[in-house]
């Protein structure tokens, strides 16, 4: 079936082919080093390479070119989502919520123990604003209505059935080392694009839980959490 998907399905497929296949290659680097070369620039060139090709997809993400924008109410509703995972996220860590362990830690300091500005920056850039757009666009614009229906562009995100939330959601959790947190996390994103139908609120509250899941590891230092 995979094979008999379309070029727009494919268009929302390739940024988290990308974006998946240098998360294995930075796992599977000696840590901070990759070819000699500080491998933790490699997330820059990942957030550079799969952002740029979102840019050159764009055209095929009708729901977030042609949608009408979220209104107050949704906005609010979307930053509140944003907030109450990310207060979630950060308690739901427990041994047994991890799946093993993160194979590819960021930690952007240098040997002093001082922040690099640039790594931070490229995290930040990665995970509030890359990471979103593309996990948003695979897991729930495509996924979960191509559960329902082959053709999903066709699909009423308000119509998508519970069987295709469950099951994109399990999926979705198995991509995340605090599988519980991702079950939170997923089915709350999932519910919002649902309930609103917009893609860009799923898109919000997730920008908001990676953006304040950044600066409160930048505060704490507790990189487990990158």
């Amino acid at each position: 079936m995979l094979f008999n998907l379309s070029r727009t399905a494919w268009a929302f497929i390739a940024p988290f082919v990308l974006f998946m296949a240098f998360l294995a290659l930075r796992g599977a680097a000696e840590p901070y080093t990759f070819a000699g070369l500080d491998a933790r620039w490699l997330y820059a060139v990942q957030t550079l390479l799969v952002g740029g090709l979102m840019v050159v997809l764009w055209r095929h993400y009708g729901e977030l070119v042609r949608q009408t924008l979220p209104s107050a109410g949704q906005w609010l509703l979307s930053l509140g989502v944003g907030v109450l995972v990310f207060g979630l996220w950060i308690h739901l860590d427990a041994p047994w919520m991890l799946l093993g362990e993160a194979t590819a830690s960021f930690v952007p300091t240098d040997s002093g123990g001082q922040l690099i500005i640039a790594l931070v920056v490229f995290r930040l850039l990665g995970a509030a604003v890359v990471v979103p757009l593309m996990e948003e666009l695979f897991w729930r614009s495509f996924l979960m209505r191509w559960i329902d229906q082959p053709v999903f562009e066709g699909v009423d995100p308000k119509r998508v059935s519970a069987k295709a939330v469950v099951l994109s959601t399990f999926v979705f959790t198995l991509a995340h080392t605090q599988w519980l947190a991702a079950i939170v996390a997923g089915l709350a994103y999932a519910l919002l694009y649902r309930q609103t139908g917009k893609l860009w609120t799923a898109v919000i509250a997730h920008a908001v839980t990676n953006l304040l899941l950044g600066l409160w590891v930048l505060k704490t230092g507790q990189w487990q959490f990158w």
